[in-house]
């Protein structure tokens, strides 16, 4: 098949032409000419538009993504060759439905051709549905590398066995996967449905279980309880004895406590008042305002100082552009003068005498009229004046190019004292010399500002510490900087916090000494028994809770004995329980098979691609040893169409996200011409399209690229759309090319 001419409404084409020729087509156009659109219309041509799709987040559904930017109905022909016979297609609009119109006829007669329907039409031209065409045959922009479809599957397992494609290895693996997942998938499936209704009963046996080990706790509960009911009398009974002896030590706890508090109090005191009068908080928070103040000073000084140091090197920068030879720092007024004269003195060049020239030949005329005219009295008259003009006409034109020799001289002088091709770049030089001068004064000022706020703010810097020392000195005369001050105020605020919080601790001990009663020894104070766990308010609580938990066990056995009668005959439940677990494993057993099914339909393709993947490996690396100039020469194509490419003298194959992105592409358009060639049928070869597929190809492999393309237009048309004038030149002067144009729309 091959195609002849393609016009088009579609996208960004607006009844657009592109004519096409045999052997290998290149067609070049910068970017945004249509060239990615003139692939889409040929796919949508042959295998029409897939209506159901809907626009999505990052894509756009081939129906509105195409739709003719004037609003149009989308509609095309594409006239080309297949089985001898010239056939034109015609797509458009069917109502609202985007080519939903086809039409196929014989070119020149209108003769529909037969077995051509919107349909099967791409299928039966190219040999090859869909799928198979764009993962083998076409390569869109940016998609070199394939991916796995069932029908490219079932493609290659009919190549690799017996022929037939109507089931591929992925749709039998997902029927099977199917059929497993119904029996164990997540809630639906058969198995876990079985094994919540065994779960479910195995339940109420456990509930039945349970409630026989209930009263039994219950029964162990109430003896554990009546015996720490005997032990907490007895602890009521010794509890009176021990309450003396810690009262007694609790009192002088509070005591000790109270000296300890009260010696910190008196240290904390001292080192306060150590250079005099303890500062107040006010002045402390006045202080640290002022500190923060002066902090914030000290960074706007630097951030003044490092705009001063930006100025000044602006201004050296601005003085070093202004520097000119030439005016040598004359003043704008001056030097524009200056170079208004130059330039006025540059442009005075002479032209030469051509008056004198005319002058010449009137004297030759007279020198040849006494031979007209023959002797005569007048004859010497002529000759003399004729002589006297041609001399005279001669010396002017030598004097007037004198003159015009040095006034180019003077002018060339003035031109390369100026460095200036023309007088109007003396002026343009004079101009750049005012624009310098001026920068450099608006950077004068800028330096003299910065450095006017520098000083500004040193001077409220060095009042502001003044102004501290003052009030910190008053407290800690030996503050002298910014540090110490800091350091002075905090240790100040640490001593203030610390003399309150030693305050706080001193009350809060001489009122807990206050409250506590004073220990009194009594006859019954050293009276032995089992040490007292709780105060005699929590002993008789628990003992009330004692009672109160015996007669909840019991309320709780009598529940328990009701819900073991409403949970139905034991033996009735082990019996359901059994038939469950009968269907349970039956069910397993199915999904066990299931999973052998997959493991040797798995074993079954690895078969398949063994007997497949050789020819189709040694193909690709035959391409891409071609592509490459023999760099790589061997490919390795996994399961999922993951290509690998071998080096020539190597032992391991490297992934294409190893490879540089020129060399993967050459790697995954090698995998695409080995699948064309193996995949798609060798009578009536479909056209190979390639876009912008050579665009990340330096130039010596992308000449190995088109030679290969060259060789392969032999047996099929090759369209290559690129943005690159190179492959057209790189391609001059060989057979069975052609090099066209798209021009670019605005």
């Amino acid at each position: 098949m091959k195609i002849r001419r393609m016009q088009a409404s579609f996208g960004g084409l607006e009844h657009e032409t592109l004519e096409l020729g045999g052997g290998l087509n290149i067609i070049q156009a910068p970017n945004e000419a249509g060239k990615s659109t003139w692939s889409a219309f040929l796919r949508a041509m042959l295998y029409g538009i897939n209506t159901k799709e809907r626009d999505k987040q990052g894509f756009i559904a081939e129906k509105n993504r195409y739709q003719p930017w004037s609003g149009a109905p989308m509609e095309g022909t594409v006239e080309l060759v297949w089985r001898g016979r010239e056939i034109t297609l015609r797509r458009g609009p069917r109502g609202n439905v985007p080519f939903g119109k086809f039409e196929a006829v014989f070119t020149g007669t209108g003769e529909a051709a037969p077995g051509l329907t919107g349909e099967n039409c791409g299928e039966a031209l190219t040999g090859a549905p869909r799928d198979v065409f764009e993962r083998s045959a076409f390569v869109g922009q940016g998609r070199a590398a394939i991916d796995s479809s069932p029908a490219l599957e079932a493609r290659v397992s009919a190549l690799a066995s017996s022929g037939e494609e109507e089931v591929s290895f992925s749709q039998v693996e997902r029927r099977l996967r199917d059929w497993r997942n119904r029996r164990q998938h997540n809630r639906t499936g058969y198995i876990p449905q079985l094994e919540g209704e065994l779960e479910q009963i195995n339940g109420v046996l456990e509930r039945q279980a349970k409630v026989h080990r209930l009263a039994e706790e219950i029964r162990r509960e109430t003896d554990r309880l009546e015996a720490e009911y005997a032990r907490l009398e007895e602890e009521r009974d010794a509890y009176l004895s021990r309450a003396q002896a810690e009262r007694r030590r609790r009192y002088e706890q509070a005591r000790t406590a109270l000296e300890q508090a009260q010696v910190q109090a008196d240290a904390i005191e001292a080192e306060l008042c150590r250079y005099g009068p303890p500062p107040e908080k006010e002045l402390l928070n006045q202080v640290q305002e002022e500190l923060s103040g002066l902090n914030a000073l000290a960074a706007g000084r630097r951030q003044a100082q490092h705009r001063a140091n930006e100025s000044a090197q602006e201004l050296e920068e601005a003085r070093t552009a202004a520097a000119d030879s030439v005016f040598d720092s004359l003043p704008e007024e001056q030097a524009l003068e200056q170079a208004r004269r130059d330039a006025q003195e540059a442009r005075q060049v002479r032209r030469p005498a051509y008056w004198a020239l005319g002058l010449l030949a009137a004297g030759l005329v007279m020198l040849a009229l006494p031979l007209a005219a023959g002797p005569n009295g007048w004859a010497w008259l002529c000759r003399a004046g004729g002589a006297a003009c041609a001399l005279g006409a001669g010396l002017a034109f030598l004097w007037s190019m004198r003159r015009q020799k040095a006034a180019r001289e003077r002018r060339d002088a003035l031109l390369e004292r100026y460095e200036a091709r023309t007088p109007d770049g003396i002026l343009e030089r004079a101009n750049a010399y005012c624009g310098a001068r001026m920068r450099v004064l608006q950077a004068q000022q800028r330096c003299a500002q910065a450095q006017a706020a520098l000083e500004q703010i040193a001077a409220q810097e060095a009042e502001q510490r003044r102004l501290l020392l003052e009030h910190v000195r008053a407290f800690a005369p030996q503050a002298a900087d910014v540090f110490s001050i800091t350091a002075a105020v905090n240790r100040a605020a640490k001593l203030l916090e610390g003399r309150a919080a030693a305050q706080v601790r001193l009350s809060s001990a001489r009122q807990l000494v206050e409250g506590l009663p004073q220990p009194v020894e009594g006859p019954d104070s050293g009276k032995d028994g089992p040490p007292p766990r709780f105060d005699p308010k929590e002993t008789a609580a628990r003992l009330s809770a004692a009672e109160g938990e015996l007669e909840r066990l019991h309320t709780a056995l009598a529940t328990a004995q009701g819900e073991l009668n409403s949970l139905g005959d034991p033996d009735e439940l082990h019996l359901r329980g059994e038939r469950l677990q009968e269907e349970l494993l039956r069910r397993r057993a199915e999904h066990e098979a299931l999973g052998v099914a997959l493991e040797g339909l798995e074993k079954a393709r690895c078969a398949l691609q063994t007997r497949f993947s050789p020819a189709l490996n040694r193909q690709a690396g035959e391409y891409l040893a071609l592509l490459t100039g023999g760099k790589y020469d061997q490919v390795v194509l996994t399961r999922q169409f993951e290509a690998l490419a071998q080096q020539a003298g190597e032992f391991t194959p490297r992934r294409g996200l190893a490879l540089s992105q020129g060399t993967a592409e050459q790697l995954y358009l090698a995998v695409r011409l080995a699948v064309c060639r193996l995949a798609l049928p060798e009578e009536e070869p479909a056209p190979l399209v390639l876009d912008d597929a050579l665009a990340n190809f330096d130039d010596e492999r992308c000449a190995l690229a088109l030679r290969c393309l060259a060789q392969l237009a032999q047996e099929r048309q090759v369209i290559l759309f690129t943005c690159h004038g190179r492959e057209a030149e790189l391609c001059r002067g060989w057979e069975n090319v052609r090099c066209g144009s798209i021009e670019k729309r605005l």
